[in-house]
């Protein structure tokens, strides 16, 4: 598979109806995963959305997530540039070179869902997410 860039949008509390409006507005599928799937299913964010992607005809990709617990969200700095794909040669390479110079709030690591996943913001101050599928190890 190819690598995909696209926006990545953070809530507060409201992914579902906002992906879910955006899926009206742009059609095609949308998967969305709770913080409960992939944790504590009895904590009182559980039903919060973890992941959501929205995939239209027009060949759109939206994600969107709420903000997990204890992380605001706040509007106007609420979206990221999302870079994901599984050539994990190819995404390393872009996640060195956007962190250089920049700050990493979650480093390039394995995370709860499977993948090798991490955040930062290059000396722009762009927020970016680098995932790298299936990787194993």
């Amino acid at each position: 598979m190819a690598s995909r860039l696209n926006p990545y949008i953070s809530f507060a509390g409201d992914a579902r109806q906002a992906m879910e409006f955006y899926k009206e507005v742009f059609g095609g599928t949308l998967a969305l995963n709770t913080y409960g799937e992939y944790g504590d299913s009895d904590a009182p964010e559980a039903a919060n959305i973890m992941h959501g992607m929205l995939e239209t005809p027009a060949g759109f990709t939206l994600m969107g997530a709420d903000s997990p617990p204890g992380m605001a969200s706040t509007p106007g700095t609420n979206i990221s540039v999302s870079v994901s794909g599984d050539d994990e040669s190819e995404l390393r390479g872009y996640w060195e070179k956007l962190s250089a110079d920049g700050s990493v709030s979650v480093p390039l690591e394995r995370q709860m869902w499977g993948d090798v996943f991490g955040m930062c913001t290059d000396r722009f101050g762009i927020a970016w997410m680098v995932n790298i599928r299936g990787q194993q190890g």
